[in-house]
């Protein structure tokens, strides 16, 4: 089993920050990329950023300048710090992590169960 756990998220003004975090755990052989989904009300689910096993990271143009993705491999987490906020920036936030688990082969897509961030104007 591998379970995704989420962290951070809540309700703060326009202008402020939040700091998502998200720690995998269980049967995992190697971790792939990992990365931050949201989906807002009505919405479809969207891309906020990415990073690979690499360091490589990606971001939304919605995001990018206000948005940073990190991870730590050694406590297979991944965080995304949130600055300069906006009410369009309010939505479940999902992690996504792709991994390779040790009871399977190949790689498998895990989701955690989404943390809402709400921010008012």
């Amino acid at each position: 089993q591998v379970q995704l756990v989420e962290s951070g998220g809540g309700l703060v003004q326009a202008g402020g920050s939040l700091r998502l975090s998200c720690a995998a755990s269980g049967s995992i052989l190697k971790i792939n990329a990992m990365g931050w989904y949201r989906q807002a009300p009505g919405q479809q689910r969207e891309l906020v950023a990415r990073v690979s096993s690499g360091g490589w990271t990606n971001y939304a143009d919605f995001v990018k300048g206000r948005f940073t993705i990190s991870r730590d491999n050694a406590k297979n987490t991944v965080a995304l710090q949130m600055n300069s906020l906006k009410p369009e920036d309010t939505a479940v936030y999902y992690c996504n992590v792709n991994l390779n688990p040790g009871f399977s082969f190949g790689a498998m897509d895990y989701w955690g169960k989404g943390t809402l961030v709400t921010v008012s104007s």
